[in-house]
């Protein structure tokens, strides 16, 4: 075990608390959908939105935890996908026509899923007793589903559109909201190339990340 001193009580807190809110969230999604099946998925975002949120927006700290070196991780991944779930998440919540969409309980689903199989991995790893299996399930099963939350993404961004062009019933509301001067459908299809680029880059990381550690743990392993 580490000594005891604040920053490590500190980001031990910071990741009890994010597994415990990605929990609440995930069980709360589940127990929906068992009891009241398909109508579960329209008010998803009205049941955890406000947790989601809270939880998204709490992450931004993460980068000055890296930056800090109280977390060891490679700043720009992190930063592409802090940046990515904050920015669709205000598309949500400023466009309320997509709240109810069903898409958007799958993106929270598996944003949940990527957090769950990460923060007990970091718990572990801050009281120094790594896992091998939790390791392998961090660097493995999170790159793909990874990709598919990013698919999700680019799913509400296309559904998005349809609600904000000049033609749509609520486009001069929503858009004088964001701006006068700038069009957000111009904005948002500007944004998927960026964002397919940020999950590029975040995928090759992840995949160095993961052969480094692998690595680590074998030679670990042989020594012992």
């Amino acid at each position: 075990m580490r000594k005891l001193s604040f920053r490590l009580a500190y980001i031990f807190s910071y990741n009890l608390f994010q597994f415990c809110g990605h929990t609440w969230i995930l069980a709360n999604t589940i127990a929906r959908f068992l009891t009241f099946g398909r109508d579960a998925l329209a008010d998803t975002f009205y049941s955890v939105g406000l947790v989601m949120s809270l939880c998204q927006l709490l992450s931004i700290l993460e980068l000055f935890h890296i930056a800090d070196g109280i977390e060891k991780a490679k700043l720009l991944p992190r930063f592409v996908q802090v940046m990515e779930k904050n920015l669709l998440l205000v598309l949500v919540i400023v466009l309320e026509e997509m709240q109810s969409k069903p898409v958007v309980c799958v993106m929270f689903f598996l944003w949940n899923v990527l957090d769950l199989l990460r923060y007990p991995h970091e718990l572990l790893c801050v009281m120094d007793t790594p896992s091998m299996a939790m390791l392998w399930i961090r660097y493995t099963l999170w790159i793909p589903l990874y990709v598919l939350s990013v698919v999700t993404e680019v799913v509400i961004i296309h559904q998005t559109l349809h609600h904000v062009e000049p033609t749509a019933p609520n486009s001069s509301r929503m858009n004088s909201t964001v701006s006068t001067h700038l069009h957000l459908p111009f904005l948002l299809m500007a944004y998927l190339p960026l964002l397919a680029l940020g999950a590029s880059l975040t995928v090759w990381q992840l995949l160095k990340e993961r052969q480094h550690h692998l690595e680590k743990w074998n030679k670990k392993m042989k020594k012992k």
